[in-house]
């Protein structure tokens, strides 16, 4: 079964969820400050790339996130992220919403406003401390 899924930020990390989500089958709608990180795209049929601000609620209506069933800011920016990911959750109400954080004390208090974060920082931190244990 598809879903149609928003990403916030077209960077390396938003690009690979993107291309992964396609890759089942899913419809993506990705958005960026800036057209030039869409190159790390290409174009397909179930693929939308809009040059807008993923933290502002018109441009959020204007891309359709009212019809979207899943949600991720990935941008490389923590608190833009955040804005991005309780619009989407409390605002629009999106049935599921990940957050992309980076600083470890900004990743607890998003987790206390509810939002289902990743982080990168852990995920390595970890393969670091496994290898060194290899």
């Amino acid at each position: 079964m598809s879903r149609r899924v928003m990403i916030v930020g077209c960077g390396r990390l938003g690009a690979t969820i993107a291309d992964a989500l396609l890759e089942r089958g899913d419809e993506v709608v990705v958005l960026d400050t800036d057209a030039e990180n869409f190159r790390r795209l290409r174009p397909r049929p179930r693929l939308r790339m809009i040059v807008a601000d993923g933290a502002s609620h018109e441009a959020l209506r204007r891309a359709g996130v009212e019809s979207v069933s899943a949600f991720v800011a990935a941008t490389g920016l923590d608190t833009i992220n955040a804005m991005a990911a309780q619009s989407a959750q409390t605002t629009f109400r999106i049935p599921s919403v990940v957050c992309r954080v980076n600083d470890q004390a900004r990743r607890r208090m998003y987790e206390e406003f509810g939002l289902k974060t990743i982080s990168s920082t852990d995920y390595l931190s970890g393969l670091a401390v496994e290898a060194l244990d290899a």
